[in-house]
């Protein structure tokens, strides 16, 4: 992939590489929508709960179908469209207060939480499900 594409910023705190994992799927290449609806979750979503828990790891950001099925993600999953992001905090204590912020924050699609990391996702053409399980990723 393209080294300038990879260092578009999506918002102040976030660039697209993070979201791609380049270096382990040189394959993942978002379409300019999938980019449009990252920069929405990164403006609407990840900066807004930065701001309460400090700098914010991407596990998983965008995913086109074949690593989407690589990592065993379902089929319908909202990371193939750039509408998904598996994080964690950088401060491991501040995992609770992340999973608060988004329990309760107006634009979470949906919130599911494994031990240390949370799946959160977003739309920006609908109104969000606010559909949260806690520990789903058991």
């Amino acid at each position: 992939m393209n080294t300038k594409l990879n260092d578009t910023k999506l918002s102040p705190h976030f660039k697209l590489r993070e979201f791609l994992l380049p270096d382990k799927y040189p394959q993942n290449i978002p379409t300019m929508q999938d980019v449009v609806n990252l920069t929405y979750g990164c403006l609407s979503l990840l900066e807004p709960a930065r701001l309460i828990v400090g700098p914010i790891i991407i596990n998983s950001g965008f995913r086109n179908e074949d690593v989407n099925h690589k990592v065993g993600g379902v089929k319908n999953s909202q990371h193939l469209l750039g509408q998904a992001a598996d994080i964690r905090p950088k401060d491991p204590a501040q995992f609770p207060l992340l999973v608060d912020f988004f329990r309760t924050w107006e634009y979470t699609d949906q919130l599911l939480t494994a031990s240390t990391w949370l799946h959160i996702s977003w739309n920006p053409f609908s109104p969000p499900r606010h559909y949260v399980r806690i520990s789903y990723y058991t």
